[in-house]
């Protein structure tokens, strides 16, 4: 049986329903891309750790044109919208936000409820999120003001997935 617990506690958003159905197809294709790389025999998780990061990577770059102050508050704003994907389609709750720390904790994953629709183990869903995260890495890291660290996940079992961003002293 599985320990993951990922049940939306707010089904009639319209706009939250239709963005989880956009995540819910990027995770299948995600993890159909690496089921295929495993299939081929080719190192599935290396393939999907540096694709990741490498999107990441581009979606940092596009949050720095965006952006009109290199800070954690503003930061905050743009990746916790309250009119954006975050806040609503990942049930997101703000813990902590100030000049030093930003913290986010997700309580629901439309990613992972797609590969548990798929019937993925929980060790499956795990790997397969830590890769997700490689992109939230790769975009923390074109930041040389802050870094990120992933706290504990839904994946993992946990009652939310907890994502903080530090200024760097």
């Amino acid at each position: 049986m599985s320990k993951i617990k990922n049940v939306p506690k707010v089904t009639d958003n319209e706009k939250a329903n239709l963005q989880r159905d956009a995540f819910e197809l990027r995770a299948k294709w995600l993890y159909f891309l690496l089921d295929e790389a495993r299939r081929a025999g080719a190192d599935w998780k290396k393939i999907g750790y540096e694709a990741i990061r490498r999107c990441g990577l581009t979606q940092g770059e596009d949050f720095h044109k965006i952006l009109s102050e290199i800070s954690l508050t503003g930061f905050e704003k743009e990746f916790v919208d309250p009119e954006g994907n975050a806040i609503h389609t990942f049930e997101a709750e703000r813990v902590t936000v100030t000049e030093d720390e930003f913290q986010v904790n997700f309580t629901y994953c439309p990613l992972l409820a797609a590969w548990q629709k798929l019937g993925c183990s929980d060790e499956e869903m795990a790997v397969l999120c830590d890769i997700a995260m490689n992109g939230d890495r790769g975009m923390a890291s074109t930041f040389e003001e802050f870094d990120f660290q992933l706290g504990k996940t839904l994946a993992q079992g946990h009652s939310c997935c907890e994502l903080k961003f530090k200024r760097r002293k």
